[in-house]
């Protein structure tokens, strides 16, 4: 069996840095959850009221936050 040799800093940005990935995607599927669901009724008075969406191509930009609300680019 091979063995790695890790520094102790070394180890622990990986381990930092894997639990807030996992964060993240806990906290993405948790705001999912809390939104809520339209009825087939619901949704035909919005688009009655405001129209369909376009569809179009949007330029989109992704950030990371972290759990602080630091913005990583």
């Amino acid at each position: 069996m091979e063995t790695i040799t890790l520094l102790k800093k070394e180890l622990k940005i990986v381990v930092k840095e894997s639990v807030r990935e996992v964060l993240v995607q806990e906290l993405m599927k948790f705001r999912a959850l809390l939104l809520p669901s339209v009825s087939q009724k619901e949704q035909k008075d919005i688009e009655k009221h405001y129209g369909k969406p376009v569809c179009r191509v949007v330029k989109s930009i992704e950030n990371k936050v972290d759990w602080r609300g630091n913005v990583y680019k």
